[in-house]
């Protein structure tokens, strides 16, 4: 599920196309930004929305996984054209149930 959504990430940024992107979140799936004053998306029509209003211009290459609290798992991420960040992504039946992501 994890290089599903990184790779679905980058073709959306290339594509403007996120449906198959948001296609990965649970019916009550979450998107949260920490550190940034949008959201949480609650959600795939808000998330959806909230890709559409504001999307993403960078591909990024996930750089290592760890387990975290919760049973969430810990992605670090570098974006193409500098910068790095993390996501925390929790998986529940086989869809992203909450996705917080934090820019370094």
């Amino acid at each position: 599920m994890l290089a599903l959504h990184a790779a679905r990430f980058n073709a959306a940024v290339r594509s403007g196309e996120f449906a198959p992107l948001v296609g990965l979140f649970a019916h009550d799936g979450v998107l949260e930004f920490e550190g940034l004053p949008v959201g949480p998306f609650k959600g795939p029509n808000a998330i959806a929305a909230a890709y559409e209003s504001q999307p993403p211009d960078d591909e990024l290459e996930v750089l290592d996984v760890a387990a975290a609290e919760e049973g969430a798992v810990l992605e670090r991420f570098a974006w193409r054209r500098g910068g790095t960040g993390t996501m925390r992504v929790t998986i529940r039946g086989g869809a992203i149930a909450r996705l917080v992501v934090a820019f370094d």
